[in-house]
């Protein structure tokens, strides 16, 4: 029963080694994009729980105590408000971490290189219009992959609502 709070390895290695796996899983989910986060398949279900199991002895190392488990665990924690305030407050951070939305359709055209890029084919587009209560392409006025993977959709006819203040997309069209 003791052995099992007695730390293997030494309490600032197993919170520097968390830290280095935490920004490295971070850049890596950013890097596969926002469709990884927001579409969540199967496969992509099973990737993640690999991960998670695959980097847990790089965070703990030989640690096999319950203490070291506590340390990596809460170290996660920690990170994850500190990247989430810090996010909050420079927008540069939150650019570099979230991204950009990208623009799908406008004015009832597919985008195709924007859904391509961002890994998207016309059939996830399409159900997405449909879950919006549209029937048709040419009924939206602008789709949009947003940062948390989601994609908005503003019917024809709904320019009024949006407003006059400009918004950015990532649109290469």
């Amino acid at each position: 029963m003791k052995t099992m709070l007695i730390l293997e390895s030494p309490f600032l290695s197993i919170i520097v080694r968390t830290a280095v796996i935490y920004f490295a899983i971070l850049i890596g989910l950013r890097v596969a994009g926002k469709r990884e986060i927001g579409q969540m398949t199967v496969f992509d279900l099973v990737v993640l729980l690999l991960i998670a199991n695959a980097v847990q002895n790089a965070m703990v190392g030989p640690d096999t105590s319950l203490t070291g488990g506590l340390i990596a665990a809460f170290s996660l924690l920690v990170l994850n408000y500190l990247v989430a305030t810090l996010r909050l407050r420079w927008a540069g951070l939150r650019h570099l971490i979230e991204g950009t939305p990208t623009l799908l359709v406008l004015h009832g055209k597919v985008l195709h290189a924007n859904l391509r890029r961002e890994g998207l084919d016309d059939e996830t587009l399409e159900a997405a219009v449909r879950e919006h209560g549209l029937a048709n392409l040419k009924d939206v006025e602008m789709a949009v992959l947003e940062t948390d993977g989601s994609i908005s959709v503003v019917p024809v006819g709904s320019e009024a609502r949006l407003g006059k203040k400009p918004v950015k997309f990532l649109s290469r069209h």
